[in-house]
């Protein structure tokens, strides 16, 4: 009896205190919760939800292609209609699926793998989704309205100028561009912030988890390369509505200004997609290897090589535009040389699981498809990155299977591995392990079908972005092969929805850690509760699940009435002060359709900048009034 009453007590201790929390860091129930929600979890699951969608939507385009392309000569859709679909094909997975998918699972995992109970910044996170789907929504609305975009996802001018593209489909696609970055940049702030200042105590720079790593590069990445197409596609706007001439050679622009802007973004994209699965793919790798991951100082050293010579790379998308052969050497070498940092990774990886105990379930499945298909992928760039070389397969359809050799290969199936892992943490509930291999062959078999063919095509001659072509040119099989294997990736897509579907009307059955794994995101609840942690998580090594841990300290200092999460220093995560966080409003909303309304007006007159300003101040000083003194104490040990 004396064993259970302290037991009995503690465990109504813990149950008040999981009142208090809830109440204070719970979202509203019904639309107002829904409209004012600046929890980091329910944001994250809307931006991964929206980008699935955007995927699908994206997909429906490519299947849409590849019909068209699978015999000669078809007549399924006319040229206008197949330039709006491979413009908004390639748009849609680059712009809204492939960089907001990477951020948003970041967004929902970042601050429970650092052990705190929010983001940084959550009211800029919430604006920074709102913006994303007004953005998503302007450029499908104008799409089925057909105002869609017609001259590619990068737009290229002079084509993309007002002398070759009249209408309104390339303002629309370069708003688009401005929403979306607005959200990246957003979001790349918001993870700076939490990885830097908001790491439990403990968690020093040495014993940060890889994801953690590779967000932090990934988003220092996003700060440095998107402004740069953002004033791309403003001064092309500028052109078409109010006759600036930054791209007119004839008064004094320069067509390749574009490409230079634009590729500076382009190029380090590529790895602002890349890395973050890189950080999923160690995570993966451990937790069904059974160890840690081999050789931590250089694989973060790996992650930081590749982020900073990715900004290197941008003119080897340009070696048919003649700039100088001298120039052209420097971006063969800096091609050549970005292989060894993800080679490396590659080598960490196989010796983790040839040192471990590999269990093959579906997670890790897609693992080793990313890294078989990833290494193809790349010999194909070294390829490319030969300048002779590249004079000849220049905007063929080589081209076209290496970018999805790497992006697919690189990004998507690190990304279903990810859902498949983390599935459990967002829902409490487990996905078919026997339709996640069903999934994951008829992925792995249909993207192969589909893109190895295109190498052939290429070097066969069949250029990119054309619609059709005559029978004579001997293309026909070879296009019928990638359609077929097109076919395959969308059986595998359904099967992935319908095993979502399935799982998510079960019961939740997951438990907290059902893989074992050791990272500080399955000490939580799954899927967790609105302050995450009870009490904040104390880290004494790398892998902090696995090994024994520093006691809990008994009074941590935060308040269990108010927002408040504990901030540490940067390099050795010590406790530094404790920070009140906002609770949810419907500001960021109502900054975001202001800033809607602005971006679009622009499109139809340069006054909207100036009118659509006057709600869009109102709305920030709703959103910075301080509805009460700010409030910032030291930490109490």
């Amino acid at each position: 009896m004396s064993a259970t009453r302290p037991r009995t007590a503690k465990a109504a201790e813990m149950e008040a205190l999981h009142q208090r929390l809830e109440h204070a860091w719970g979202t509203p129930p019904g639309l107002w919760g829904v409209l004012t929600s600046v929890d980091h979890k329910v944001i994250g699951r809307r931006y991964i939800v929206t980008g699935f969608v955007f995927f699908v939507l994206g997909g429906i385009l490519a299947l849409l292609m590849r019909a068209q392309l699978a015999r000669p000569e078809s007549g399924l859709i006319d040229a206008d209609r197949y330039n709006q679909i491979f413009s908004m094909h390639g748009t849609t997975m680059m712009f809204l699926f492939a960089v907001p998918i990477m951020e948003a699972m970041a967004v929902y995992l970042v601050p429970l793998m650092c052990g705190t109970r929010n983001i940084s910044f959550p009211r800029l996170n919430a604006f920074g989704y709102w913006v994303y789907v007004a953005g998503g929504a302007m450029i499908w609305i104008a799409f089925l309205m057909n105002v869609g975009p017609e001259t590619g996802w990068f737009s290229y001018v002079p084509l993309a100028g007002p002398e070759f593209s009249p209408g309104k489909r390339t303002d629309f696609w370069a708003q688009m561009i401005t929403f979306t970055e607005v959200s990246a940049l957003a979001v790349a702030v918001e993870l700076v912030a939490t990885i830097m200042k908001q790491r439990a105590p403990g968690m020093t720079l040495a014993r940060m988890p890889l994801f953690l790593w590779a967000m932090l590069v990934t988003s220092f990445m996003v700060i440095f390369a998107m402004p740069a197409v953002m004033l791309a596609s403003s001064f092309l706007i500028s052109d078409r509505l109010i006759g600036t001439q930054f791209y007119n050679p004839a008064e004094g622009g320069d067509p390749l200004l574009w490409q230079h802007l634009f590729w500076f973004f382009g190029h380090p994209e590529v790895y602002i997609i890349f890395l973050p699965a890189l950080g999923m793919v160690s995570q993966i790798v451990a937790t069904f290897s059974r160890r840690t991951i081999f050789a931590y100082p250089i694989m973060v050293l790996a992650l930081l090589a590749n982020g900073f010579l990715a900004f290197g790379l941008w003119v080897h998308h340009m070696f048919a535009t003649g700039l100088p052969r001298l120039g052209n050497s420097f971006y063969t070498s800096a091609s050549m040389m970005i292989a060894i940092p993800s080679g490396v990774q590659i080598f960490c990886w196989i010796a983790t699981m040839w040192d471990g105990k590999p269990q093959f379930r579906t997670p890790l499945l897609f693992v080793i498809g990313f890294i078989v298909t990833f290494v193809l992928g790349g010999l194909t760039g070294v390829m490319l990155a030969s300048v002779p070389l590249d004079l000849q397969l220049h905007d063929t359809y080589f081209v076209v299977a290496h970018f999805h050799y790497v992006l697919i290969g690189g990004a998507v199936f690190p990304l279903f591995g990810a859902f498949y892992y983390w599935f459990p943490k967002f829902t409490g509930r487990l996905l078919n392990e026997t339709a996640g291999k069903w999934n994951f062959w008829l992925f792995f078999a249909g993207f192969h079908i589909a893109f190895f063919p295109m190498h052939i095509l290429g070097l066969i001659g069949m250029p990119r972005r054309i619609y059709t072509y005559r029978a004579e040119m001997e293309w026909g099989g070879w296009n019928l092969l990638a359609s077929a294997g097109a076919l395959m990736i969308a059986v595998s897509a359904l099967v992935f929805v319908a095993n979502v579907v399935v799982a998510w009307r079960g019961p939740k059955r997951a438990g907290a850690n059902p893989w074992d794994a050791s990272s500080l995101e399955w000490a939580a609840a799954s899927p967790p509760a609105a302050y995450n942690f009870l009490y904040v998580p104390v880290v004494a090594s790398r892998e902090p699940l696995w090994e024994p841990q520093e006691k809990r300290p008994v009074m941590e200092g935060l308040s269990a009435s108010e927002r408040e999460v504990l901030l540490t220093t940067i390099v050795e995560a010590e406790p530094d002060m404790r920070h009140p966080l906002p609770g949810p409003t419907l500001w960021p909303l109502l900054a975001a359709i202001a800033t809607t309304g602005l971006f679009i007006g622009s499109i139809f007159h340069e006054w909207a900048l100036v009118w659509g300003a006057i709600p869009l101040t109102i709305a920030l000083i709703g959103w910075f009034w301080p509805a009460t003194p700010p409030r910032r104490k030291e930490a109490e040990a």
